[in-house]
């Protein structure tokens, strides 16, 4: 079974062919997206992948946020630059709820990634990419996980220090928690230096 047939029987993607007998992908939306994908192949036929991934399989995600929808939407363009190199760019959007770390009330924030990588086999291959590109290793099949691609940008995303914007926390923007404790009397370790002179 050649990797179009694949495609088709499980109803990811549709294919056509043109009159020229070149594939390209229709464009289908809302579907369930496959985790796994092989790039170049996909990447040859220019593949675009329009659908969502479920939250549910996003377990680094689930621990530090919580999503407001069970689904992720995704759109991943797969080509072949000027150079040769294999190309795979996109953009996912989600929103997810976090607690401001001002007034700790919830409040939600809409995450919104593009990216743009060339799959790449070992870190060797990784260091000779052009800077505009970022790296992502292919598996043992010379695939790439799309779903952990999604989630690490997401990641990414989330600010270190989620808070709300001052005009909607409840917390004054002034506040301090906690008393500094005092400053300690302690000896000047340069004071030795006066007692030569």
């Amino acid at each position: 079974m050649d990797y179009l047939e694949f495609l088709n029987k499980f109803s990811y993607f549709s294919f056509d062919t043109s009159p020229l007998a070149l594939y390209y992908a229709r464009l289908m939306q809302n579907l369930k997206l496959p985790i796994t994908i092989d790039p170049s192949r996909s990447a040859q036929r220019k593949l675009v992948c329009e659908g969502y991934f479920e939250v549910s399989g996003m377990n680094r995600l689930l621990a530090v946020c919580q999503p407001q929808s069970e689904q992720v939407q995704v759109n991943a363009n797969f080509s072949v630059d000027e150079v040769g190199l294999v190309v795979i760019t996109g953009h996912s959007s989600a929103t997810v709820a976090l607690t401001c770390q001002r007034c700790t009330e919830e409040f939600e924030l809409a995450l919104e990634v593009d990216f743009t990588f060339s799959p790449v086999k070992n870190a060797e291959a990784a260091a000779e990419l052009p800077s505009y590109y970022d790296a992502i290793e292919l598996d043992e099949n010379g695939e790439v996980n799309l779903r952990e691609l999604v989630e690490d940008e997401f990641l990414l995303a989330i600010p270190l220090i989620p808070r709300h914007a001052i005009k909607d926390c409840q917390a004054p923007s002034d506040s301090v928690w906690g008393e500094l404790p005092e400053e300690l009397d302690k000896p000047n370790p340069f004071d030795v230096l006066k007692q030569l002179k």
